[in-house]
């Protein structure tokens, strides 16, 4: 589990060194002097409604942000990968909570000395409002998805972000990683996992994906994913086929 204690012993002195130091070029600069800490699977980052003392850049593995209603239910809200930041929105509360679906090391930042360091930097404000807009714009994206999309929709447009995801770093990748659990998948699109397996299955049995691993699939029609997902069909199979779906990168 992660060791928030210890942690924050050794932070005061390395955040001072980072805010005093070098002008840093961007916002995950910030964290680079910071210790590495571990949390495992299914362990709590944080929770919705905790004061919001730090900030946290994932480094490995994938955590899952998610909300819990009046009756119970999960809406897990997105995930989040490598090179990610955490608890970005500026207020003095999570307004989520954040939890490891693997194994994960990260770094934390004392959200004081993040926002006196950004106040203070020409450099460093725009980019901080350039990533609360796309968290805005994020938002706005899950919406459409989970108001205008029916099931299959949903799940192909899913698939197309991880897949854009990994073509950010190889163009002709055909994998996607899929960690989560079918529920999770379920919790985030708004559907059943009942309504997850059988549109998988689906997909499949038309040649669209196919198995590639215990937890990955490849996709084998990316043009046709992308169709049925309603994203369009001006695309190659060979590149990534989403259009518009440029929140796969944007933070939380």
């Amino acid at each position: 589990m992660l060791s928030a204690n210890s942690a924050e012993r050794a932070q005061s002195y390395n955040e001072v060194v980072v805010a005093f130091d070098a002008a840093p070029i961007c916002l995950q600069s910030l964290f680079s002097k910071q210790p590495l800490e571990q949390l495992d699977a299914g362990g709590t980052l944080f929770f919705e409604g905790d004061q919001a003392k730090h900030l946290f850049e994932l480094v490995e593995g994938v955590l899952r942000v998610f909300k819990i209603m009046a009756d119970g239910r999960r809406v897990i809200t997105g995930f989040l990968y490598p090179g990610d930041l955490v608890g970005v929105s500026l207020r003095n509360h999570y307004l989520y909570s954040a939890e490891a679906v693997t194994p994960v090391r990260l770094r934390r930042f004392s959200r004081k000395v993040f926002e006196d360091t950004v106040g203070s930097s020409p450099e460093l404000r725009p980019l901080l409002l350039a990533r609360l807009c796309d968290e805005m714009a994020a938002a706005q994206d899950q919406m459409v998805l989970l108001s205008c999309k029916n099931a299959e929709e949903r799940l192909c447009s899913f698939l197309l972000r991880q897949l854009q995801r990994k073509r950010e770093q190889d163009r002709s990748c055909s994998i996607v990683d899929l960690p989560m659990t079918r529920l999770d998948i379920a919790d985030y699109l708004g559907l059943t996992i009942e309504t997850v397996s059988r549109t998988m299955t689906r997909l499949t049995n038309k040649g669209i994906v196919g198995p590639a691993g215990r937890h990955s699939i490849r996709i084998l029609k990316a043009r046709m994913l992308a169709h049925l997902a309603g994203e369009g069909d001006e695309c190659d199979d060979r590149y990534s086929p989403v259009i518009s779906l440029d929140d796969a990168r944007r933070r939380h």
